[in-house]
């Protein structure tokens, strides 16, 4: 029931501030958007907006400074925290055409770990994130993704 109530509140944020943004409309942003993140599910929502629906407002803002990524492959590659920025300013505004599930993993004060699975029609991508708690914000720490 708690992992229904957390999708249910996810889903709602992201229809909230994706009528925000449109709103608003082409051009009226600040150069650089604060999102909120003051807890762990926003973090892991704005997250999922910014891998899979190309959101960019506060992409800088929610990866740790010691961010890194890995991805599981026949060769293990591994990204470092402005690749991966860079990698997502770069696609802004494109949706990935996939269902996209969350599961907590774990979860503390300090501490989040979630399973995004995102299923493509030929494979699935499963990505397991590391949230930490970072002074009144909370910010992914980790990300290791792998393919079936």
């Amino acid at each position: 029931m708690k992992t229904l109530v957390k999708t249910i509140a996810a889903a709602a944020l992201i229809a909230v501030s994706t009528f925000a943004m449109a709103a608003e409309g082409p051009g009226s942003k600040a150069a650089k958007t604060n999102v909120n993140l003051s807890t762990a599910d926003f973090a892991l929502t704005h997250y999922v907006a910014v891998t899979t629906e190309g959101e960019s407002a506060g992409v800088e803002q929610l990866f740790a400074e010691d961010f890194s990524q890995k991805i599981q492959t026949s060769n293990l590659k591994s990204n470092s925290r402005g690749d991966v920025v860079k990698s997502l300013k770069k696609q802004r505004g494109e949706k990935l055409n996939c269902t996209v599930s969350t599961d907590i993993l774990e979860e503390s004060a300090d501490y989040m770990v979630a399973r995004v699975t995102l299923k493509f029609e030929d494979f699935t991508k499963t990505d397991l994130v590391t949230l930490i708690r970072d002074g009144k914000e909370w910010k992914v720490s980790k990300s290791i993704n792998s393919y079936k």
